[in-house]
């Protein structure tokens, strides 16, 4: 029985709210650690220092640090200065001149001016604005005068600290992520092998949609590793991880060949059940036993190794096409064809080159 419009709707606001807890899930160290940030940095202003409202202590924190790993060091630095540059400029010129609109018009423009001259990067600029507007309209307090900008470098200070301190998860992600991608891709591979030798049509278009729907690993893979990348290079206590995580990133791009080859053998094998077109036994036993290839490679992946223990599986295999039938259908001789292409694409995972993973297959039966 198919599902009604409430079902689906159900279905759908559930599928959301599940999104919605794991992207915060992935978000939570550092809400943490803005957190924390802003109550350390108010805290030393406000009970150290003596500063009666050291708002922009928690403010420099927070934006400095941010829910992103990207750059955050560089970050730290534009946020902190173009927020202690508004701050310093704007007190200065409203205790001279006071508050209003072409006060405020002024002091915006030397902001923006000086942190241009200081060769402050887009976030620097803007953050020099926002400040030095807050302090000329919402607090200009001219008995405050540089105890603001005290307050900017305290939370930019803080923030700066609590920069180093990164968790292991995100230097996991890239290999649990790669991970992923193979098991998703042995997955595919053992339905297209069901599906050749069964034939039925309707599995087959299913598989295929499902196949057409795994772009996204991909995107996660490389925002996983852009993160790994940035958590090293803001934090000295990660510096050691360096070389194996940009060992992991550099197999970004093998895994997605890896994984497009797969759909381009799942569209073909979709196309073949779908047109009753008959394929040879041997490929389809050639995809099942690739499949349990691939999730050896997955297994050795998480473990942070390169899958040099699925180079012998993947060697058999790959001479096995050479050894194989041949069709007398054109679409089951793409399938086979395929079928050495993802062969090749996973052998580069093993620490092979192109190279060599090419030439480690004989020539197609004849």
């Amino acid at each position: 029985m198919e599902d009604g419009p409430l079902d689906r709707m159900w279905l759908r606001g559930r599928t959301s709210v599940r999104g919605r807890i794991d992207r915060w899930k992935s978000k939570r160290w550092q809400i943490v650690q803005c957190a924390l940030a802003a109550g350390v940095a108010w805290l030393i202003a406000s009970d150290l220092l003596g500063h009666q409202t050291p708002f922009f202590a928690p403010v420099a924190a927070v934006v400095s640090l941010g829910t992103s790993y990207g750059q955050r060091l560089r970050r730290v630095v534009e946020v902190t200065l173009g927020v202690a540059t508004g701050v310093f400029l704007a007190d200065l010129l409203v205790s001279q001149l006071g508050s209003g609109w072409w006060q405020l018009a002024i002091v915006v423009g030397l902001a923006m001016s000086a942190a241009f001259l200081l060769d402050g990067g887009q976030l620097f600029v803007t953050q020099a604005a926002v400040q030095s507007i807050v302090v000329s309209t919402l607090i200009p307090d001219p008995g405050a005068a540089l105890t603001r900008w005290t307050d900017a470098l305290v939370g930019g200070a803080v923030a700066l600290v609590a920069a180093t301190a990164v968790p292991a998860a995100p230097l996991r992600r890239p290999r649990e992520q790669a991970a992923v991608v193979m098991r998703k891709t042995a997955d595919l591979l053992r339905a297209a092998g069901e599906v050749m030798a069964d034939g039925e049509a309707e599995r087959g278009i299913e598989l295929l949609a499902d196949a057409r729907s795994t772009d996204h690993l991909i995107r996660e893979l490389q925002d996983a590793a852009d993160e790994g990348m940035s958590v090293v290079a803001s934090s000295p206590f990660r510096v050691r991880h360096k070389g194996n995580l940009r060992r992991m990133i550099e197999l970004v791009d093998p895994l997605d060949r890896a994984l497009r080859s797969t759909r381009v053998l799942v569209r073909q094998t979709a196309v073949a059940a779908y047109h009753r077109r008959p394929i040879p036994r041997s490929y389809s036993q050639l995809a099942l036993d690739l499949a349990d290839a691939v999730d050896v490679v997955a297994t050795e992946l998480a473990n942070d190794r390169m899958a040099a223990a699925a180079r012998p599986l993947l060697l058999a295999l790959g001479e096995a096409t050479g050894q194989v039938e041949r069709a007398d259908e054109m679409t089951a001789e793409v399938i086979l064809v395929q079928l050495r292409s993802v062969i090749v694409d996973v052998l580069l995972l093993t620490g092979l080159s192109q190279m060599e993973s090419t030439q480690a297959l004989p020539p197609p039966p004849r």
